[in-house]
C-alpha cells in the first residue's frame, strides 16, 4: 500500500494524526510528517507499520462480522475467555456483576472503573445540555451511563456510552436499556480504553446510525467531533465552547468552563489515567 493510498484511508476514515499514531506504534511526530508531505522518504519498517494499521483497521470489526480481532485491536478484547465473537445479550445480562464489560458483535471488552474526574467532567457535560434541552422544551432524552444501549438492535452488541441523547421515543423502555442507536453520544477517554473508543465504538456507532459522536480527551484537551450524518471530523481545543452539530449549533458545551471548575477541585493535573 502506498502513502498516497494511506492517505486516501485517512481523510475517508476521518482519522487524526493521534490516532494514527496510537493504532500503529508510530511516533506522532513521524506520523505528523509522512502525511503531512515533509517526509518523502520514509523507512521501510515505519511504511510497514503504517501498512498494518490501514489493512487491519476496525472496518474489519464492529461491522457485525463474527470472525477474530485484527491484530492492532486483538488487545483490547477479553483474552481470558474463549470463542471470542460468539457471545450474545443473554451472555451479557448473565455476566458477573463485579465485572465491568461491553459486548461488540459478539466480543466481550472490559470497562475500567471511572477515576473521579472522568465522573465529574461526564456530569458537567451532561448538566449543560440537559439544562439547554429542557429551557428549549426539546423533546430529545438527555442520559448519563450506566445505561444499555443495543445498538442495532440484535443479540450481538450491548455497549454503555458515558453520555447519549435519543430523540425517538420508541427507542427508550421503562427499563435500563435502549433499543437502537442513540443520535448523539460523548465518550470519555481514558488510557485503558482510548482506543476502544476512538476505532472500535467509533466505527461501530457510525455504522449502527448514530448521528453524531464525541471523544473527550482531558489528558490532551481535545474534544473530537465525528458528524456522521454530514461526514465531518473536527476537532477542538477544551478552552471554549463547542457547538453540537444535531441542534445546528443551538446547543454547546462550554468547555472551558467545565476545565475552570473541575480544575478547582482536582488543581491543573486533571490527567484521567484509569
Amino acid at each position: 500500500m502506498t502513502i498516497e493510498e494511506m492517505e486516501k484511508k485517512r481523510q475517508d476514515r476521518g482519522y487524526t494524526y493521534r490516532q494514527i499514531s496510537d493504532g500503529s506504534g508510530v511516533a506522532l511526530g513521524t506520523v505528523q510528517k509522512i502525511f503531512g508531505g515533509s517526509t518523502s522518504s520514509p523507512r521501510y519498517d515505519t511504511v510497514q507499520k503504517l501498512e498494518r494499521f490501514f489493512v487491519s483497521e476496525p472496518s474489519r470489526y464492529g461491522t457485525g462480522r463474527a470472525d477474530a480481532p485484527s491484530p492492532v485491536y486483538a488487545k483490547y478484547a477479553r483474552k481470558d475467555i474463549p470463542n471470542q465473537g460468539s457471545y450474545t445479550v443473554d451472555d451479557y445480562i448473565s455476566w458477573p456483576e463485579d465485572e465491568r464489560i461491553e459486548l461488540i458483535d459478539g466480543v466481550i471488552y472490559d470497562m475500567a472503573a471511572p477515576r473521579n474526574t472522568h465522573q465529574v467532567v461526564t456530569l458537567e457535560i451532561a448538566v449543560q445540555i440537559r439544562t439547554q434541552i429542557r429551557n428549549k422544551n426539546g423533546e430529545c432524552l438527555p442520559m448519563i451511563s450506566p445505561v444499555d444501549v443495543q445498538l442495532d438492535k440484535d443479540n450481538r452488541t450491548m455497549v454503555q456510552p458515558d453520555f447519549l441523547i435519543v430523540c425517538d421515543k420508541s427507542k427508550v423502555s421503562s427499563d435500563k436499556r435502549v433499543y437502537g442507536a442513540p443520535d448523539f453520544i460523548v465518550e470519555i477517554l481514558s488510557p485503558s480504553t482510548k482506543m476502544k473508543d476512538v476505532f472500535i465504538k467509533q466505527n461501530k456507532y457510525m455504522n449502527s446510525g448514530v448521528r453524531e459522536y464525541w471523544t473527550v480527551d482531558i489528558n490532551e484537551r481535545v474534544v473530537t467531533v465525528y458528524q456522521f450524518s454530514e461526514g465531518r471530523v473536527v476537532q477542538h481545543n477544551m478552552d471554549g465552547v463547542v457547538p453540537i452539530g444535531i441542534y445546528d449549533g443551538g446547543i454547546v458545551v462550554d468547555f472551558g468552563d467545565i476545565i475552570s471548575y473541575v480544575s478547582s477541585f482536582f488543581g491543573d493535573n486533571l490527567l484521567i489515567d484509569g
